[in-house]
């Protein structure tokens, strides 16, 4: 058995990943840190007295051939160690423009979907995941630049539910190594070497900055998650009890709190409460920072209500009383609805930053000297996905959605017009315009429709010193 073989027997241990018993599946992707863990595991299944009883691919139907030949790749590794496979695809891209989200997004939900129920076809107790101590300092860094709190800074878990990562203590360079010296192939995925995406730039640009500081680098992130994670993880049972405390019961959805309560508690455990409340009265809606600050604000009394949140309305009553009620409209058809939350969205965008929006979507900003491109009116037009502004004109940016009363000045035009007729001529489907994130200054004056066209009081000049690039990326669906 070999040395790193040992080491992930020691990580399964630890964690109590794979008790004696368990029947196990490899998500396979085809990829070095996937394949490695095949093997892994095929080594030192009698070791840890498991089943190693198959390999489940996902194809997520983006890169064409190369993904194919991923699927058969997999599937001729399976057949070489004598193991089960399963094979599953899906339309990711149709999927992220039906649900609103990201490819990102959508292709994990559909991968995760996919990986349960080919666990349910082999009887099996778990899934094994392919991450590694690279994956999880990157986890870190980017939810640190997104200003995620204690449970962002814990990474990924080392396991949830049926889903296990023996792989946590590894990096991937020496998991190159291992499959290289026994003689396994594996695929290389090029769209790992794209800069558009977050973590690209983190994996190949800011984490080799960071070695070069401090050459432990990933192994410090690494453990650094695992404390953070151990906190979170008491934080959000301690929460759990306390919102057990102050709930009330209530007839009908919703949810009533004791104001009073929940406005005294430390404040790191009020946010814990004040999101788990809102994510059980919304019925599982993303709750931001922000809206949690804002129900604690109304708690307090700092804020008057009512406070309308991810798909709840809060309001305090006389007799201290804090009510989350589901907010319904009607939809076209009569079927009631949900308002979206993003009309109560606000996340700041700092100079250069970078703002997460709903659904995997993100935004964000760069400084250039005018000089650096040929900075003139026409590239200030944006392109779809990308808009350059005056960056001595702009401050305080944020990014939000459509609100009543919100007004625009396109760019060339004398007077401002409503952003809702603005919609109309550029012909903006009617279920879109809720998610076209706009860019604000400290003003709340619009800088960018995003994807539609810049403000003509922001735009780029003969006199203009440095600009402000800004890029949308992922699906609006």
């Amino acid at each position: 058995m070999s040395f790193l073989t040992e080491r992930v027997c020691r990580t399964i241990d630890r964690y109590s990943l794979l008790p004696p018993g368990a029947r196990v599946i490899v998500a396979a992707s085809g990829g070095a840190d996937s394949t490695a863990l095949v093997c892994l595991l095929h080594d030192a299944a009698a070791r840890l007295r498991i089943e190693f009883v198959g390999l489940a691919h996902f194809n997520h139907m983006l890169r064409g051939e190369a993904a194919d030949e991923d699927e058969r790749f997999c599937q001729a590794l399976a057949v070489r160690l004598s193991l089960a496979f399963d094979a599953g695809r899906g339309d990711v891209g149709a999927a992220a423009r039906r649900l609103g989200t990201s490819v990102e997004d959508a292709g994990r939900r559909l991968r995760y979907e996919f990986l349960d129920r080919a666990r349910e076809r082999a009887r099996a107790t778990h899934v094994a995941l392919g991450h590694t101590r690279d994956d999880q300092a990157e986890t870190v860094l980017m939810n640190l630049l997104r200003g995620a709190g204690t449970l962002g800074l814990g990474g990924m878990p080392v396991s949830r539910d049926a889903f296990v990562r023996p792989l946590i203590d590894c990096g991937h360079r020496e998991l190159v190594e291992y499959v290289g010296e026994a003689g396994m192939a594996f695929r290389e995925d090029l769209s790992n070497l794209d800069r558009r995406h977050l973590r690209n730039r983190i994996r190949h640009d800011l984490v080799p900055a960071l070695e070069q500081i401090v050459p432990t680098a990933r192994e410090a992130l690494a453990r650094a998650a695992e404390s953070a994670r151990a906190d979170a993880d008491y934080l959000d049972d301690l929460a759990a009890s306390r919102l057990a405390e102050i709930a009330g019961q209530v007839s009908g959805p919703g949810m009533v709190l004791d104001a009073a309560a929940l406005g005294s508690l430390p404040i790191a455990l009020a946010r814990r409460v004040a999101i788990l409340a809102l994510r059980q009265a919304s019925g599982g809606r993303f709750v931001g920072f922000g809206q949690a600050e804002r129900l604690l604000a109304l708690a307090r009394g700092s804020l008057r209500g009512p406070a309308a949140l991810p798909g709840v309305r809060a309001s305090v009553t006389a007799a201290g009383r804090l009510l989350l009620v589901p907010s319904l409209g009607r939809g076209r058809a009569g079927e009631p609805v949900i308002p979206s939350p993003r009309t109560f969205f606000r996340e700041s965008l700092s100079i250069p930053g970078e703002a997460l929006l709903e659904g995997g979507l993100t935004l964000s900003s760069e400084l250039r000297p005018a000089g650096a491109d040929p900075v003139g009116f026409a590239v200030s037009v944006s392109d779809g996905r990308t808009s350059v502004v005056d960056a001595d004109l702009v401050s305080g940016l944020s990014v939000r959605f459509r609100r009543p009363g919100d007004r625009v000045r396109p760019l060339g035009l004398v007077g401002h017009k409503k952003l809702q007729d603005f919609f109309v001529d550029r012909r903006v489907p009617r279920g879109e315009r809720d998610r076209v994130p706009l860019v604000v200054d400290r003003d709340d004056r619009i800088v960018w429709v995003a994807g539609y066209a810049i403000s003509e009081d922001f735009r780029v000049s003969g006199r203009t010193r440095a600009v402000v690039t800004l890029t949308l990326r992922g699906e609006r669906g």
